[in-house]
C-alpha cells in the first residue's frame, strides 16, 4: 500500500483523499454543524496571512502538501456519506518521522464510535504505510468529544500548552497527546471498545 494517495475502509467507514468535488457536501456540513464545531475551529490572528477563502483553495493547498509529502487530507464518509475531516498535518521527515493530526465530525454522526475508529485506521496508516514514529494531537481543554477520542484510543496525554493554537477567534490553551509506534505494538485498531 501506498502513503498517499490512499483509501482506508473498516465497515461502514471509508476514509478517502479529500476532493474538489466534495465542495458541496463539505459545505452543507460546516453551515449544518456551525454552532457544533465553532468553538473547535482554527481562526487566523489579527495580522497574519489568510486561510484559503474557498474550498477549491483549501484543498489545491492540502493537495499540494499532501504531493510534498506535508500533509494527508482525508474525507470522513459513513456509509458513503460524507461526514467529516481528517487530516494529517505538519509531516517532518529526517530524524523526527512524526505529525499532529486534527479531525471534525458532523454532529449527525457522534456518539457512534466513527471517529475514534476512523483515528485509529489513519494512525494505523501512518505507521504502518507512511513509515512515521510519532502522531501529536492538540484538543482544547473544554473539547469534551474529542478528549473522549483520545481516552477510547488511550493516547497519552503528554503536557500542556499555554495559548497554543487560535482558535475561536482567540490564542487558546490546549492539551497535548501523543502515541509512538513503540507504543502502539499490533495497532491502533486493537485498542477500539467492542461495538456495542
Amino acid at each position: 500500500m501506498t502513503s498517499w494517495p490512499v483509501t482506508l475502509r473498516h465497515g461502514s467507514v471509508t476514509l478517502r483523499p479529500l476532493e474538489l468535488s466534495d465542495a458541496g457536501d463539505w459545505r452543507d456540513a460546516r453551515i449544518r454543524n456551525s454552532a457544533w464545531l465553532g468553538p473547535w475551529d482554527a481562526t487566523v490572528p489579527p495580522h497574519s496571512s489568510g486561510r484559503p477563502a474557498t474550498f477549491r483553495g483549501l484543498v489545491k493547498r492540502l493537495s499540494r502538501l499532501a504531493r510534498d509529502d506535508q500533509a494527508m487530507p482525508f474525507a470522513l464518509l459513513v456509509d458513503g456519506e460524507f461526514a467529516g475531516q481528517v487530516t494529517v498535518n505538519n509531516i517532518v521527515r529526517g530524524s523526527a518521522q512524526f505529525a499532529s493530526l486534527g479531525y471534525w465530525l458532523d454532529q449527525r454522526f457522534a456518539g457512534r464510535g466513527v471517529m475514534p475508529l476512523a483515528v485509529a485506521l489513519v494512525i494505523d496508516h501512518c505507521f504502518a504505510n507512511a513509515g512515521l514514529h510519532r502522531i501529536e494531537v492538540a484538543i482544547r481543554p473544554e473539547n469534551t468529544n474529542s478528549l473522549r477520542v483520545m481516552e477510547k484510543l488511550a493516547i497519552p496525554e503528554i503536557g500542556h500548552a499555554p495559548y497554543f493554537l487560535h482558535i475561536d477567534g482567540a490564542w487558546r490553551d490546549h492539551t497535548l497527546f501523543a502515541i509512538t509506534t513503540e507504543q502502539a505494538p499490533g495497532g491502533m485498531m486493537r485498542r477500539l471498545p467492542p461495538p456495542p
